[in-house]
């Protein structure tokens, strides 16, 4: 049995080209372009046949008759029983007049070489996107009922099966799966397409969100998904049926998806937050016009094309959201009958279809910035460059200068004793780094202005920027009334003295076209931890800052990191005799963090305990604040806080304990 293929290295025609050879005595004979020959190469070594049972036919889909040499069409005049057309554009993101081209013109000059070649059989294979946008039920038979073809993926698909129905002269057969995704057995996968355009948005609702937490969704529209297996063993079989010349066969599911249930799927596969809840499509038509129009207005079209591009979805995939049709596949599955071969459940694969997009086809795999770079190590990320680290002589600040002088950065350790810093500057020396020693009270502006001189003359830039100087003050807003300076204090430093080294080194930064902030900020401005009123306001202001700026500098290179860092056993906590009985990270693991924001830039690290917290202050504020003040009730100020003198208490209480374990990382 000969078969003729066009597109047998593609995504489905590697997969039917695989069955078509089982088949006895079969040989097939592939369309390959100039240059592309190594796709078939690859695609023998993987069936592990050889150059006379996958035979190359050099030619072009977008050339008269293929391109295919006149020697070629004699050798196959007669010889070909099977021609299959699978060759197309499957890509939503293409221009119209490429679709156009080569969805139907190819179609058309496919058509006239099977025709030439007197091939028994031209089976065309379509897609469910001939039906358009048909609302309701469309069946094997339907195909000028078609509506909502002004899409040119749609128009295209419509029109090239058009051209089979009305000019084939030999007998055809019309093939339309839905939509095609990776095999159910092992989840491979070409590339991101239909139903894989949500996965990068539900992995970010991963990241952000626990698990456990519902979400309300909504209905949507209508999504019928198979896997490519699937696909490619009805073709076979019903390819080489005695009945069904002229008809056309429904390669669907027997259930589609809406788009909640969909995502409801997906997240079930990626461990991510349900929507156990799906709101009725028909409660939206209920909103008023003004109201849409009104929404539409707020979200500019830039705007939206923005959030798509960060989530890897084509603008263009955004009508499919609310697709209509459902599809009648009963004369395919008459035809499957006795063979074995039905789609399966999506619940069934889809834990295959998502691992495999993790590990292949997410753009962010394996924490790289594109599927070919891989980040950098932080060696490569700062030698050479020049690091200032604030607050440096002690706990986190000291940690992270000893880290990011290792690494090969030249380190500027900045503090107020100068002891300190020469202690700091001899462990430095020790590990054979860099470092220069700058004394300065990052809360008086002026020491900041002078340091910020002396730099800039030594080094003539900063590179990074490590604003970890802090001041944390623990007592409740009522033991708070007549000190008023505790605000004052943790503003100057924590807020107007890191902003002052910003805006001093900012100038450099946007003139080289490179930059990075870190600014180590507190769990507390997530979770609004009780008693830390004036520390958590002072770095939310500076976190306010930064959002502001980054938006405002991103294009000039410029990136912030905000680290919204747990308890950690410093100094600054040792007033507070409690810390020392409940769970803590060292110094040594918030170096890691500040590290890892170096080699990353991400816009901010938090732990998901603290971005638990955000979501909850947002979605239940009730709830969390009674929560929260729980909290303040089972703990009490320290005898410190009260002007008192602080003793290590032996122990704290089972409950106090048993709190401190669950909100690991919160202040109390």
């Amino acid at each position: 049995m000969n078969y003729f293929v066009t597109g047998a290295t593609g995504f489905i025609g590697r997969f039917l080209v695989a069955r078509l050879l089982k088949r006895e005595n079969a040989r097939v004979f592939a369309l390959v372009r100039s240059g592309s020959e190594y796709k078939l190469d690859a695609l023998r070594r993987r069936l592990g046949v050889d150059a006379d049972q996958l035979v190359a036919i050099h030619g072009d889909i977008n050339e008269k008759l293929l391109g295919v040499s006149k020697r070629d069409q004699d050798d196959l005049t007669g010889q070909v029983d099977h021609f299959f057309h699978l060759a197309a554009i499957y890509d939503l993101t293409a221009d119209e007049n490429s679709q156009r081209y080569t969805n139907i013109e190819g179609t058309r000059q496919t058509l006239k070489l099977a025709e030439k070649l007197k091939a028994g059989c031209f089976h065309h294979v379509s897609s469910i996107a001939a039906a358009g946008l048909y609302d309701g039920v469309f069946s094997e038979d339907m195909f000028e009922e078609a509506t909502g073809l002004n899409d040119p993926y749609l128009l295209t698909k419509h029109e090239s099966e058009a051209l089979v129905r009305q000019e084939s002269s030999i007998p055809w057969r019309i093939y339309r799966p839905s939509m095609v995704v990776g095999h159910s057995e092992t989840g491979e996968m070409d590339k991101v397409d239909g139903p894989y355009y949500l996965f990068k948005f539900i992995q970010k609702l991963k990241d952000v969100l626990p698990n456990w937490m519902p979400l309300v969704g909504v209905e949507g529209g209508k999504f019928n998904i198979v896997p490519v297996d699937f696909v490619a063993d009805a073709l076979d079989h019903i390819a080489h049926q005695e009945d069904g010349n002229g008809q056309c066969f429904h390669l669907t599911a027997d259930r589609s998806y809406s788009l909640g249930e969909m995502m409801d799927v997906i997240a079930g596969a990626a461990q991510a937050p349900r929507w156990p809840v799906k709101l009725d499509n028909s409660l939206f038509n209920a909103v008023p016009g003004i109201v849409k129009r009104g929404v539409s207005a707020m979200t500019p079209k830039m705007v939206l094309n923005a959030a798509l591009e960060n989530l890897d979805i084509p603008p263009s995939a955004m009508q499919f959201l609310t697709f209509p049709t459902e599809y009648d596949n009963r004369r395919a599955k008459a035809a499957l009958a006795d063979s074995g071969i039905e789609a399966p459940e999506l619940q069934g694969y889809i834990q295959l279809l998502w691992d495999f997009w993790e590990n292949h086809l997410d753009p962010d795999r394996g924490e790289r910035k594109d599927e070919l770079q891989p980040l950098p190590t932080l060696p490569e990320r700062v030698e050479g460059k020049v690091v200032m680290v604030t607050g440096a002589t002690s706990g986190i600040g000291k940690a992270t200068a000893l880290k990011l002088a290792r690494a090969g950065a030249t380190v500027l350790v900045i503090a107020r004793t100068a002891e300190k810093l020469d202690e700091t500057l001899h462990e430095i020396d020790q590990l054979g780094g860099t470092a220069q020693a700058y004394s300065c009270d990052v809360s008086d502006l002026n020491s900041v202005d002078q340091l910020v001189q002396q730099v800039i003359a030594d080094h003539g830039h900063v590179d990074v920027l490590v604003n970890n100087a802090g001041r944390s003050i623990r007592r409740s807003v009522v033991h708070s009334f007549d000190r008023f300076h505790d605000y004052e204090r943790t503003m100057q430093l924590n807020y107007f003295g890191a902003l002052r080294l910003i805006m001093q080194l900012m100038p450099g930064m946007v003139e080289r076209g490179a930059g990075h902030v870190i600014n180590i900020s507190s769990i507390g401005v997530l979770t609004n931890a009780p008693r830390f009123s004036a520390y958590v306001a002072s770095k939310a202001a500076l976190d306010a800052f930064t959002r502001c700026a980054a938006s405002e500098l991103a294009h000039e290179g410029i990136r912030f990191t905000t680290i919204n860092m747990p308890l950690v056993r410093t100094p600054m906590i040792a007033p507070t005799k409690m810390y020392n009985h409940v769970p803590t990270i060292s110094p040594a693991q918030a170096a890691d963090m500040i590290c890892d924001a170096i080699v990353r830039q991400p816009k901010r690290i938090a732990t998901n305990l603290g971005i638990m917290g955000q979501v909850m202050h947002f979605l239940t504020p009730k709830v969390t604040e009674t929560i929260m003040n729980t909290g303040y009730k089972l703990f009490s100020d320290s005898a410190a806080a009260l002007g008192g003198k602080e003793n290590t208490p032996k122990k704290i209480s089972r409950e106090q304990a048993a709190f401190s374990r669950l909100f690991k990382g919160i202040h109390w």
